[in-house]
Formats: C-alpha cells, sequence, structure tokens
C-alpha cells in the first residue's frame, strides 16, 4: 500500500468517528430535554410505581379475568363517562311485587267482559318504572331443590291469605317464619301425588310419551310441582287476582310457573306444544263464548294428547249441593263441554269419580269428513298461523293440524310422532324433519345441540356456580333459539324457560317443545309475565344485539334486574362493542361482573359477560329499627 493510501484511510476512519460521535451527542439532548419537559408534572414519574393502581389478582382460568377491549375497537362510542351518568335508584318498598304488565290499576281501564282487564296489559314507554324493584326486607336465599318444593320463607312471598282461604284444603300452611305445602289442591285435598296415581291409572303417565303439561288456573302450582319426579314438566299459570301470589308461590318452590289467563288473546305457546292439559276447579267457562277456551286448549294440544278435567260440572250428581249450585246448573254446563269436545273431534277416553279425561284425534282425516254434518266450528282459515301468539286474538274456531295421506290410518301422527322421553330431547324434531323451518336442516340441529353442550361446559368453568349442583333451580334462557342451552343442563336439577323473542328471525318455539322442553313467546321491551325474583340465573345470548333498534339497553337490563334473584347470575353473550356497554350500565344495578374470552378463544369478536347481582332488600321497618334498638 503506498503513502497515499494509508493517508485517505486514516482520514475516512476520523471522519467516521466524528459523525458517531455527533449522533450520540444529539440523541442525549433529546432525551434530556423530555426529561425537562415533563419535570414540572413528576421528574421521577417515569420510575415511581407507588401511584399506579394495584394489579388484580389472576384467575386460574385466564379467560375469565377482566379484558380491556376499548383501546382496539369502537372508536366511535361516546366517552365513558357517558354511559356510566346512567343511575337507577330503588323503587319504593311498597313495589316489591311489581308486576308492570298486571298492574292492578291499569287494569281497570279495560273491559271486564271475559275477563280481558285481567289480561296483559304494558306500560307505555314513558309510564314505566325507571328504578330498581327492591327485595321486601328479610327476604332470604330460597330453600334448595327438592326442599323447596314442599317449604319457603315468609319474608320473601308475605302474604298469609292462601292459608285462611284455603285452609281446608291443604294448599298452605304458615308455621313461624315458613310456608309448608302439604301438596294439596281444590279437588284433591289428600295431596297431588295421591291424585295423580289416580290419573296414572286412567291414562300412562310413566313410558315417557306424556312429558309437556299445562296447568290452567294452578294455584300454587302442586300439580306440576309432583309431576316433576315422574319426568313429566307442566307450564303452570293462573292470574294475579284475589288468590294473592299464587304463581309466586310456584315460582318461590321452584317450581314452573307464569302469570296468565284464558281471556281475549291466545297463550303465548305454539301450536302443538303440550301432551297433556289439565284444570282443576279452575273457574274457565269451557262451554261458553261458543267453545273459544277449548278451541285455545286444542290449539296448544299435540295431536294425541290429553285434556283433564276435575271439578264443576264432573260429577255433579254427588257433590252438587257442596258446590251450592243447582242440577240443572251444573247438568247444563257438562252438556255444553261435551257438545264443544265432541265438535273438535276430542274422545272422550273415561269419566271416573271427579275425573274426566278426553283425547284430540292424531290427525284430522274424520274430522274433515265430519265438518260435513258438523258445520261448527269451522276450521280456520289456512293462512293463520297457528304457531303465532303474542298478542293474538283467539278464534272461535278449529286449527287445522298438518295434512296426513288420507291412506293413512287414524293413529297416523300430523305433523309427525316424537320420541318418548328421554330420547326426545336430542332427537330431530319433526318440524326440523318435515323441512318447516327451512333455514334449519337435521345436521343443523344435531350440530347446535353439539355446539351448545360445548358451551355449557364452558360456562361452567367460568361459573362455578353453574356447574354447582343445587345452586340454582329457575333459569331463563332469553334468547333460546332450539333450546341447545336448556338441553345441555337437562340432567342438573334445574328447569329452563326457553323464551323465543318475537323480534327473532325464525319461530323456533315448537321446536323446543318437540324436545320435550317449556318456554314462552316474549318481547325484551316489555316486562315479562312474571313476579320479581323469579329466576336465579339469566342467559342472554345476543339478545341486546336482537333489540338495537327496538328499545334501549337499560330498557332490558331493568327488566332482568326485576326479574333476577339477589345473588342471582346473569351470562349476556354478545357482540364485544356491547357488552362493554352493557358492563358500564349494570355498575348501576349493583353487578358484579367481568368479560371473558369466546369459548373459541381471544380472537372471537363474541364475549362473555359473567355478572352477580349483589344482595340487597328495602331498608328495615322503623318499627324493627327500633326493637333493635332497645335491645342495644
Amino acid at each position: 500500500m503506498n503513502l497515499f493510501t494509508r493517508i485517505s484511510t486514516a482520514r475516512d476512519k476520523k471522519s467516521n468517528l466524528y459523525y458517531v460521535t455527533l449522533v450520540a451527542v444529539l440523541c442525549i439532548g433529546s432525551y434530556l430535554l423530555g426529561v425537562w419537559q415533563n419535570s414540572t408534572v413528576n421528574p421521577r414519574a417515569a420510575f415511581d410505581t407507588s401511584t399506579d393502581p394495584p394489579c388484580e389478582k389472576l384467575s386460574k382460568t385466564a379467560s375469565t379475568t377482566d379484558l380491556d377491549f376499548n383501546p382496539h375497537h369502537n372508536p366511535h362510542d361516546p366517552p365513558p363517562s357517558a354511559v356510566t351518568a346512567a343511575n337507577f335508584p330503588s323503587c319504593d318498598a311498597e313495589l316489591s311485587e311489581h308486576t308492570p304488565c298486571e298492574d292492578a290499576k291499569r287494569s281497570l281501564r279495560f273491559s271486564r267482559e271475559r275477563l280481558e282487564y285481567r289480561q296483559r296489559h304494558c306500560p307505555e314507554r314513558e309510564e314505566a318504572l325507571r328504578c330498581r324493584i327492591p327485595a321486601p326486607y328479610g327476604y332470604k336465599t330460597p330453600f334448595r331443590w327438592p326442599e323447596s318444593r314442599d317449604v319457603a320463607w315468609f319474608a320473601n312471598v308475605p302474604h298469609t291469605e292462601l292459608t285462611v282461604e284455603k285452609k281446608n284444603q291443604n294448599w298452605v300452611r304458615y308455621e313461624n317464619d315458613r310456608f309448608w305445602f302439604p301438596g294439596g289442591g281444590t279437588m284433591f285435598p289428600r295431596g297431588a301425588d295421591a291424585y295423580i296415581d289416580d290419573i296414572g291409572r286412567l291414562i300412562d303417565l310413566s313410558d315417557g310419551s306424556i312429558r309437556t303439561a299445562i296447568d290452567t288456573g294452578c294455584g300454587v302450582a302442586s300439580f306440576g310441582a309432583y309431576l316433576l319426579s315422574r319426568n313429566i314438566t307442566t307450564m303452570s299459570f293462573a292470574p294475579r287476582d284475589t288468590h294473592e301470589a299464587q304463581v309466586q308461590f310456584a315460582l318461590e318452590r321452584g317450581v314452573p310457573a307464569m302469570i296468565g289467563i284464558m281471556a281475549t288473546i291466545r297463550l303465548p305457546y305454539p301450536s302443538r306444544a303440550f301432551d297433556l292439559a289439565h284444570c282443576s276447579r279452575c273457574l274457565i267457562p269451557w262451554g261458553k263464548n261458543d267453545g273459544v277456551y277449548l278451541m285455545e286448549v286444542d290449539r296448544v294440544l299435540r295431536p294425541g294428547g290429553y285434556w283433564i278435567l276435575s271439578g264443576p260440572p264432573i260429577n255433579w250428581q254427588k257433590r252438587w249441593k257442596g258446590w251450592e249450585r243447582t242440577m240443572d246448573d251444573l247438568n247444563e254446563e257438562q252438556t255444553q263441554i261435551e257438545q264443544v269436545a265432541r265438535s273438535l273431534c276430542w274422545k272422550k277416553v273415561v269419566q271416573r269419580d271427579d275425573l274426566a279425561i278426553w283425547q284430540k284425534p292424531f290427525n284430522h282425516i274424520h274430522c274433515k269428513k265430519m265438518r260435513q254434518v258438523l258445520k261448527n266450528p269451522e276450521f280456520c282459515r289456512y293462512d293463520q298461523d297457528p304457531d303465532m301468539a303474542w298478542y293474538t286474538k283467539m278464534d272461535s274456531c278449529l286449527t287445522p293440524l298438518p295434512e296426513v295421506d288420507e291412506a293413512e290410518d287414524l293413529k297416523t301422527v300430523a305433523g309427525g310422532k316424537v320420541e318418548k322421553w328421554p330420547a326426545r330431547l336430542n332427537a330431530v324434531p319433526p318440524r326440523v324433519n318435515n323441512g318447516d323451518l327451512k333455514e334449519i336442516t337435521p345436521e343443523d340441529f344435531l350440530e347446535d345441540t353439539k355446539l351448545w353442550k360445548q358451551r355449557v361446559s364452558y360456562y361452567k368453568k367460568l361459573v362455578y356456580q353453574l356447574g354447582e349442583t343445587g345452586r340454582y333451580r329457575n333459569l331463563l334462557d332469553m334468547n333460546a333459539y332450539l333450546g341447545g342451552f336448556a338441553a345441555a343442563l337437562a340432567d342438573d336439577p334445574v328447569w329452563v324457560m326457553n323464551v323465543v323473542p318475537v323480534e327473532a328471525k325464525l319461530n323456533t318455539l315448537g321446536v323446543i317443545y318437540e324436545r320435550g322442553l317449556i318456554g314462552t313467546y316474549q318481547n325484551w321491551c316489555e316486562a315479562m309475565s312474571t313476579y320479581p325474583r323469579t329466576y336465579d340465573f339469566i342467559h342472554a345470548d345476543s339478545v341486546f344485539t336482537l333489540h338495537q333498534d327496538k328499545c334501549e339497553p337499560e330498557d332490558i337490563l331493568l327488566e332482568m334486574d326485576r326479574i333476577l334473584r339477589p345473588g342471582g347470575g346473569v351470562i349476556i353473550r354478545d357482540d364485544v362493542d356491547v357488552l362493554i356497554k352493557v358492563k358500564e350500565l349494570t355498575k348501576g344495578f349493583q353487578w358484579q361482573g367481568r368479560i371473558a374470552d369466546h369459548e373459541k378463544g381471544p380472537h372471537e369478536r363474541v364475549k362473555i359477560y359473567y355478572a352477580v347481582k349483589q344482595y340487597w332488600t328495602v331498608p328495615a321497618p322503623e318499627e324493627d329499627k327500633n326493637n333493635t334498638k332497645a335491645l342495644s
């Protein structure tokens, strides 16, 4: 290497050293400038962790921790203050049993003809209460099933009227701080078990062919309570009337029930839903109004289903004196019932002592031929949807059964035969097999059943209370679809009210009943026909998204809070943006909860919000406070 080359190389190295030094000086200067600019706040802020919020405890299951999606989702949401500003105070103590759509004062605005005033009449949105319904002072967690069938806390349903009015009929007894339910009824003072045994000697209740029942005018629902041990689930209903709190007692016992009445609109159930219908002195005028009430029973009965009647006028020849009615009056009533039953093509199976049982035909092959002789009632128009039952007027017409080939015999089940219980639960329902719901194939049904088994298994890992035997009894699924949630819990000691919202794309409630489950229709922008504190646990899948353009999320949350028991649990499954808003709103309800991942993992937009309603009641009455002070 010559001299010129060595001098040039040395000069290049020196230039590089100057360049590196200059860059380092500029970087250090920039850093020091940044520290100086922030020194007015706290020069040690970058290193001081003493003011940081404490870290939350990590759950054993990582997916159950609170997840913060705000930095990544929904950039156009209002600031949190706009959501959390909502405050929902406690309603007055006298509203602890408030049922918005069965309000006694509002009912006076409506006609008493056919008891229209006692059916559902919901407040206008501006009339609706914007406060939380309190539990009564002294409220306690109900007894666990099966003990709850026979006993309930007085403080939870503080009404003793029935203990006096029905004293000789063994409905309910009051002792110390609790009610006892001996299982009696007006027509079965020996108890519901003995009464059901009498029925079982007339028709088979044990082979699994009878699974779903409806009890009209149920009292405290002892009939339904004792059918449960025979694997028969009963939808019990009665109005909110002078028999104070009868449905509330049923729910407190852990028995399925709703507030309802046969008046001018259809019962909120699909056609061909129940295997058995029952009336024990239910005071419904079956032979009056052109037989419209028996026609409604016919609509909801499955082909081949039974109607059981006990009490007036059955066995009037022996009982007429005790009923304080004339023999002619009772004879006329029974004649009217027999005539309506024949016009519906029902067959009288048996009448023995105080029981009479009729059976609906399996199809209408013979009945259509009879229409040539019996002109009334006419068949309902075929363009009328027999499953449409939300504020739908009752019609004096016979609901036609699905067509069957006239070459078939009279035992061919119109619409398809259901399997016997328990195979019925997971077998493909006839409405799906027949293609009545074109969007749902048999493969879709089976996949949905499998999916919900996986989801419920995941839920039980998130929410240990759901997997704890006996912790929950009364469950509500607010958007049940095919009943997969309830089916996955069939082996647990719970019952599920499966709701198909009227806003749902598909009316699937008939499928749910064909599985041997029970449910009802509901618009979640209105109150449900039930008492406060009905349910231990509520499941809401996509309910808020479904009603996004119909009502505000707080409207739905207020109703959920009303019908949820103190200490009860909620799982809301929805889009993450929806859940963030809902979670903020529930802070105003005294709910404690967290958002967890979808069962498939964190990359799914659908998340799960699990919350618990905190225990709170109305304040102690003044006399209790004074007594406490005196004792202290």
